[in-house]
Parts: structure tokens; sequence; C-alpha cells
């Protein structure tokens, strides 16, 4: 271990040289610092940069363990045949697995967080230009080709949105993996209902833990054993150095510039991407990912749909293997066939075992799209209406009603968007409509699904404000209604409301025998038997009295179907090949 002149330490380990501590001009004048792992050898690499507030010198295995020791079990593969995991740091590419392979891991502690020292306020479009400023500085190293790659999970992949809108020259390929894109739908406020427990109870503490200047945080330095978050400061000027992310999320109820700051212009991302979302990242690690690659302008953009964990997904090895055939082609120039890869590889799920399969775009073009109409008084869905008015009633704060349709004839895919059209009342004066699609085996008992947030995740889910009901004709298609969320709308005791509610996208095949159902209620969908936190809408609720006072939203919820009030799902019916 040598340290330099300027304070960057240098450890030779094999093939791997570690350059720690890395000043990163910023363009403001300041500084952000990094770690940069590349290959102890002669030449020139492609840098892999990753913006992080988790911590650069934290530990995966240590810091995290209670989310590792998860992966560990159910994939050990991930700490083996070339990584020991000993330079893993949370949600960021393995070191291990990427130098040897001629790539640099340049990993950026964010202003605020960890060694670097200023003011953190999440997502924030300054911090965007901090990593501008890291990537235009990684593209010009001596020991860099020029060509600067992004990858890494959830807040290293909403960043990637961000930055890549910014254009820097030096970027040449990003992959955000389970990121979201839209600040607003995706994360703080599901159909204009305030998504508060992950950011209030998970969020605020764990940046806390990390800022920068926090000595009691028990986060230590792999190398030196030290405390990960820089020089001490005063402990009395900690708060005044981070933004509240609860409280701020409480302060924008509507999709105001405070969210449209956050949220990438589409139009301007002309990188080429693989946008990698997960089928089971209900909340927070699914719309974005699709959402982002149907609104970049890249000419070149591929959308990867898996499952499993949020925490394992990025480091399988077939994950890797995708990753870098993607980097191999984009920043090293290699004629590896990625080129002919069709722009969509989606995990089909299937209770019997999942397929990958190869698409050509989104929606798929054979897409049937099929209406499965609500019965309130058989509690059924149907391929027809039912002819006479009905109204099924459920306490807003209760379980919600449930209805299934008949058990299937023959296995039937569903592939793609998902929306629901209902008509609606309430005994309230504001309704929250919070809808759960299930998959129900022929005893009749729901199949569930190992997800990114939740390890018996639905099919799907879908969440709207009435009082949010406005939606843009000119953004709206059948299958995904878009809604403004920039007004509140009178809603009157006992009246009848016709609503549109996108429900999150998804892939499932339904065996012969087996029925979809859907779940209706006011609250976050719970299953009886669950146990913990986990009871199957995972840490993304909406339970935050706040923003859900019972006397505004409590009372008793009725949705109206049949005859002139016909509601129904509309379901991406995906036709046998």
């Amino acid at each position: 271990m040598k340290i330099s002149s300027d304070g960057v330490t240098v450890i030779e380990d094999g093939e791997i040289l570690v350059e720690k501590d890395v000043p990163i001009p910023l363009a403001d004048g300041h500084a952000v610092y990094c770690n940069v792992f590349r290959p102890n050898r002669e030449g020139l690499f492609p840098p892999i940069v990753v913006f992080t507030p988790y911590g650069k010198d934290s530990d995966v295995a240590v810091d995290f363990k209670r989310y590792w020791d998860f992966v560990l079990r159910d994939h050990p593969e991930v700490v083996r045949d070339g990584s020991t995991g000993k330079y893993l740091t949370w949600e960021v590419p393995d070191p291990e697995r990427w130098t040897p392979k001629g790539y640099a891991i340049v990993v950026v502690d964010a202003r605020g967080t960890g060694k670097s020292p200023g003011f953190y306020e999440m997502l924030s479009s300054l911090q965007t230009r901090e990593y501008y400023d890291a990537i235009e500085w990684a593209g010009v190293q001596p020991w860099s080709n020029g060509k600067v790659g992004l990858l890494g999970v959830s807040y290293l992949a909403i960043k990637q949105w961000q930055v890549a809108a910014l254009q820097p020259p030096h970027l040449a390929a990003l992959i955000p993996w389970e990121g979201m894109f839209d600040q607003y739908r995706d994360c703080y406020r599901h159909g204009g209902i305030y998504s508060s427990f992950f950011l209030k109870l998970l969020w605020d503490t764990q940046i806390a833990t990390n800022q920068n200047g926090n000595m009691s945080s028990p986060y230590r330095d792999r190398f030196t054993g030290a405390v990960s978050t820089g020089q001490a400061i005063n402990p009395e000027l900690l708060p005044g150095n981070v933004a509240n992310v609860y409280e701020a999320g409480l302060r924008h109820p509507f999709d105001d510039a405070y969210f449209k700051l956050r949220t990438p212009v589409g139009e301007r991302i002309v990188t080429p991407l693989l946008s990698a979302g997960n089928w089971g990242g209900l909340g927070l690690h699914l719309r974005g990912n699709v959402e982002g690659f149907e609104r970049a302008a890249s000419r070149q953009k591929w959308l990867e749909m898996h499952t499993d964990t949020h925490f394992a997904s990025m480091y399988l090895p077939a994950a890797v293997a995708l990753q870098m055939k993607f980097f191999d082609h984009f920043l090293k120039g290699e004629d590896n066939g990625w080129d002919k890869q069709p722009p969509l590889l989606l995990t089909i799920r299937d209770p019997r075992g999942d397929v990958r399969r190869s698409e050509n775009e989104w929606p798929l073009a054979r897409t049937s799209w099929t209406h499965f109409y609500l019965d309130a008084k058989e509690r059924t869905l149907g391929l027809n209406a039912p002819s006479e008015p009905n109204t099924g009633t459920y306490d807003a704060l209760g379980d919600g009603i449930t209805l299934h349709s008949a058990p299937f004839e023959a296995d039937v895919e569903f592939t793609g968007p998902i929306a629901a059209k209902l008509f609606v009342s309430t005994t309230g004066s504001d309704m929250d409509l919070f809808i759960t699609l299930r998959l129900l085996d022929p005893d009749g008992s729901e199949v569930t699904f190992v997800g990114a947030n939740d390890p018996r995740a639905p099919i799907s889910q879908g969440w709207l404000r009435v009082s949010h009901r406005r939606t843009d004709p000119a953004r709206s298609q059948p299958f995904k209604p878009y809604h403004t969320h920039d007004e509140r709308r009178q809603v009157n005791p006992g009246e009848v409301y016709e609503v549109e509610v996108e429900i999150w996208p998804t892939s499932i095949v339904a065996p012969a025998g087996y029925r979809l159902a859907v779940t209706l209620g006011g609250k976050d969908f719970e299953r009886a038997d669950a146990e913990g936190l986990m009871k199957g809408s995972g840490i993304f609720l909406h339970n935050d009295a706040a923003d859900r006072p019972t006397e505004v939203f409590g009372g008793a919820h009725s949705v109206h179907t049949g005859g002139g009030t016909a509601s129904y799902l509309l379901m991406p019916l995906i036709p046998t090949r």
C-alpha cells in the first residue's frame, strides 16, 4: 500500500490496481472522491462510472449484511468462480468480475456522503451535474480509452437516466438496472398517494448513517478499518447538511417543479442503453425501466425484464455476461453480434418454470387487448359486461373485495401494460384506490412470485387517488392512462366517478385451470397469513396519516359494475404463436 503526496492510496492486488480516495474536481470548484479499480497493466480501458450515496468504502458483507446474507443464501455463485466479494459495495459492479476483463470501475461518493463533503439532497439536479463532471473526468484519464459506461442498481440506475439527459460527451453506453425514471409516479406518489414508509423510516435513516462527517456511523473502511465517512465535523452541523426526503415529499402532493426537475427529459437521452427491470419490482423497480425505455430517444436501446430479488439480480452470472456483451460492443467496439440482438429480452413468468424470450417491440404488436368486466354481484371477472348494474361496497380501511375469472380452459399469457376503468363512489370526501392483480391455482390458493421488494409478490398493482383522476388525452393510451397530478378535483360523498387506473406492466402465464383475480381496497394490500413487514406490498407502503387522514379517506367505498357503469380490466393477452 502506497500513499501519494495528494492523499491517494495506491494498492496493487494481483491483476487489480486500486487507487483510493481520488479527488474529482467539479465545475463549481468543489470536489467529490472516488475509488478506481483498474487493470494492473499498461493499456487504455473503458471506465464504468458509478455514483452512489451508500459509501464507496462500505463493505456489503458487513454494512449491508442483513440483505447480503439472503443473496449468498439463494445465489452463492455471485462470490465464486472469479470473485471473492472483497471489493463489493452496495449495488455497485463487482471489480473482481470486471477489471480482469479490461474495464476500470470508478466508484464515486455523492456530495455530502462518504468521503465527499458538502450538502446532500436526494437525486437533485446539482448532484446530476456532479455525475456529469465525474464522467468527463474519467473519460480523459491517462488510463481511459475515452468511452465511459454506466452501470448500477436502483439509486445508481436512477442517476444514469438523469445524467444521460445532460449528454456528457464521453458517455458511450449505460445500463440502468432496476431504477425509476418518473420521480413522482414511480416512487414518491403512486397514483397521487404518498408512498412515505420507505422514505421516512428507511431512506432518511440510511443516508444519515453514511453522511459525510458522521463519526458515529457504523460503516467502516474495508482497507483501513476507520469510519468510512471522512473527516469529523461538528455534529450540530449534520442535520443542516442533508435535505429531509420525507418532509419534501409531504410538501409536494402534486407533480410540480420539484419532481419535474428530477425527471429526465426523455428526448435528451440519445446514448445507447440497456434498461433492465424486474417484474416483481412493484412500488419502485419496474415501471421506471419500461418508461425510460419508451421515452428515451436513443436509436440503439434494449429492454431486459427479469425476476428474482432486487439485491441479487445484477450479480448473477447470466446477468453479468449480458452486461459485458453490451459493453464489449459499445465501449470496446467488439463485433460480437450485440447489434443483432432484438430490442426486448423478457422473462415470461410461469408457475411451472420461467422462459426467456426475445421480442421486437413494446407493447407486443400481436397483443390482443382483452376486457375482463367486473361483476360486483357475483364477484367475478368475465369477458362480457353484466347487463344489470350492481354495486360492491367495502370498508375503506378493511381487506377490500376480490373478484375472479372462471378457470382458464387453456394456458393464457398476459405480457404488457395493464389498465382499469372503474366506476366508483365513497362516503368520504376523497378515495384512494388500491388494485392488486393475483393468480389463483385450481385449488383457489394464490400463486406468488419472488419479487424485488416482497418475497411473495402478486402479479401486479395499481393505485389512484380519485381526486387526481384527471388524465392527459395527448399522453394517454387505452392500456396506459397518464394522470396529470396537477390539480385536486372535487369528490362528493355518494357521487359516482368514472376513473382510469394505470396498473404496472407484467408478464405471466396462467396455466389451464388457473384463474385471474383482482382485489380492490382502500389501503395497501395485505395477506392474512403474512407475518412481519412483507405482507404483499413490500416496503413501499402508503400509510402516512398526514397524507391519508381517516376522516377524509375512511368510510365505505363502492365499485359499480354492469349496465351503464361497466367497470373492467384491460389485459394484454398474447396469442399463442
